[in-house]
């Protein structure tokens, strides 16, 4: 009889932490490219002077998002996250490139419209009658 409650006991304890034990979650892991000792990829170009002359001469908001992850190449490269540095390094050239595009396309919408309005007025005054 003991022997017998000495099994339920024990099967009761196994349920219970079969009940409550937390489920096993499988990591994700992440793929970084080995590179061999002492061999690094050569560093990607950050962009910097590009992402100042749009700041300046272009576009604003996109001149500055492209200074930021410019200004992050270096830190990744040195630190080994070669992919998050070539990955910076795009971004960083996309938003100057779209920067300068958006403003140049502004300019010549600007110029058309600055010659539509002068002949508009001119033609308004008399100059063509």
């Amino acid at each position: 009889m003991e022997n017998q409650f000495q099994n339920e006991q024990q099967q009761q304890q196994q349920y219970q932490q079969q009940q409550y034990q937390q489920p096993q979650y499988q990591q994700q892991s992440y793929y970084q490219p080995n590179y061999a000792q002492g061999q690094r990829p050569m560093k990607p170009d950050n962009y910097l002077v590009w992402a100042i002359l749009c700041t300046i001469l272009c576009c604003l908001p996109l001149g500055i998002v492209s200074i930021i992850y410019s200004s992050k190449v270096d830190g990744l490269y040195n630190s080994g996250d070669f992919a998050g540095a070539e990955d910076a390094s795009k971004k960083a050239k996309n938003y100057a490139m779209w920067g300068a595009i958006i403003s140049a396309i502004v300019i010549v919408l600007y110029i058309l419209l600055v010659v539509v309005l002068g002949f508009s007025a001119a033609y308004a005054d008399g100059y063509f009658n």
